[in-house]
């Protein structure tokens, strides 16, 4: 996959989506009773992200529902301080205390909705081989540690900060993965995720993200409690999070 293919999903991926909140803005459709609740108080996230934050169609708006939460809080506050770039994620949650966004966090991880299954794999056998490789075992002679290492032995994420890699859309991995590469994705430092994918090449991605796309999900899918122990020989990896804000109040920023 091309350096200008790469670059083009992660556009893709920072294009407006502005349809379905002008139809929730406008009142194309039935009216919601009002609730006050966090499922209501979403649904400017599931426009996009799908119902119940299952992940939109297209491939391009992830899911949500199940994710850990100190992971979905994070990404919140990178969309928010410049770490992430789309437009519109930015100006959704700009208005809004860190409380709030780690309730909204807490809110889709703690929904629990089975995936759909995926879409048979279209890449020859020897892209899926390499993927297959780099996933599970990783390559030492590059210094590069399987996926698996961070991510669980499952795929299914790692709580509370580490998210799963089955049930994305290839798009959606290559895409962000060529973010990471191309610098346009960063996460708080120290950046793990941007020293492994520095060592990853273009051919690289594609493969990763092509065999993690066709895995079977497992029968549970829920995220690890702790990460696997490391391989002989490997060497651990620094990643930077942000802390969980302290308890108080959800009440949404002042005006600047």
């Amino acid at each position: 996959m091309t350096t200008t293919r790469l670059q083009t999903l992660a556009r893709r991926l920072a294009a407006p989506a502005l349809l379905g909140f002008a139809l929730l803005a406008t009142g194309a459709g039935a009216a919601a009773p009002f609730e006050d609740t966090m499922a209501q108080r979403t649904l400017a996230c599931t426009a996009c992200h799908g119902p119940q934050g299952r992940a939109a169609p297209d491939g391009y708006y992830p899911r949500l529902a199940g994710k850990p939460a100190g992971y979905l809080y994070n990404q919140l506050l990178n969309f928010r301080e410049g770490r992430r770039h789309y437009g519109l994620m930015t100006r959704l949650i700009d208005p809004l205390s860190d409380a709030y966004l780690l309730e909204m966090a807490q809110y889709f991880a703690s929904l629990d909705i089975p995936y759909p299954a995926p879409l048979p794999a279209q890449a020859p056998a020897a892209v899926l081989r390499r993927g297959e490789q780099l996933v599970l075992h990783g390559d030492t002679g590059r210094k590069l540690p399987a996926c698996v290492q961070c991510h669980g032995q499952a795929m299914t994420g790692v709580a509370p900060a580490v998210p799963g890699l089955l049930g994305l859309p290839r798009d959606y991995l290559n895409a962000q993965l060529g973010a990471w590469k191309a610098g346009q994705r960063r996460a708080h430092a120290p950046d793990c995720m941007k020293e492994v994918v520095d060592r990853l090449s273009l051919e690289d991605i594609n493969a990763v993200a092509s065999w993690v796309a066709a895995q079977p999900l497992p029968a549970d899918t829920h995220p690890a409690g702790s990460p696997p122990a490391a391989a002989p020989g490997s060497e651990p990896l620094r990643c930077g999070s942000a802390a969980l804000p302290a308890a108080g109040t959800t009440q949404m920023k002042a005006p600047q």
